[in-house]
């Protein structure tokens, strides 16, 4: 598997590159000449964890024939048609579905997390933690927000103690 990781500045492209990448592009910039810059003509999987209705055509432009766009976030809209003429595959995942059916695999969603911590524990997985900025308080709210706000945030911003 080639993993090819997204970032718009150069600590961020070193920082998605530190994590495994072994390749990056500028989502800010049109990804199809990226990738053929590269030797990729199309990929087989897009992993679109943000802002997927901003890139959504674009997706649909570099994944090959019968390929898979996996989506977590939440687009106001998302038109599926496109994925037609390529017969695309749209999968959805949210961590709760599970739970909130009470599916007959609930208990997978025990296992999946046991396994990703294991992931963990053994420095195979690493997280995205950018920032962590103690209590919820209005006062580290505002911080958090305005760093999110500026485009310059790095990874997943921590506040704790609900």
């Amino acid at each position: 598997l080639t993993v090819i990781g997204t970032a718009s500045r150069a600590e961020t492209a070193d920082w998605v590159r530190e994590l495994g990448a072994h390749h990056v592009i500028d989502h800010s910039a049109p990804l199809q000449g990226q990738l053929q810059a590269l030797g990729i003509e199309s990929v087989s999987h897009v992993a679109s964890l943000t802002h997927t209705e901003q890139h959504f055509s674009q997706l649909v432009e570099v994944l090959r024939p019968q390929g898979r766009l996996g989506v977590i976030d939440d687009p106001r809209t998302l038109d599926v048609m496109p994925l037609k003429r390529k017969s695309l595959s749209l999968h959805w995942e949210l961590m709760f579905t599970r739970s909130l059916y009470e599916t007959d695999d609930m208990v997978r969603q025990h296992e999946l997390l046991e396994r990703v911590a294991e992931l963990i524990d053994q420095g195979t997985l690493r997280t995205t933690l950018g920032e962590h900025f103690g209590a919820i308080t209005a006062a580290n709210m505002r911080r958090a927000h305005a760093l999110v706000e500026s485009g310059k945030a790095r990874g997943k911003i921590v506040l704790e103690g609900f």
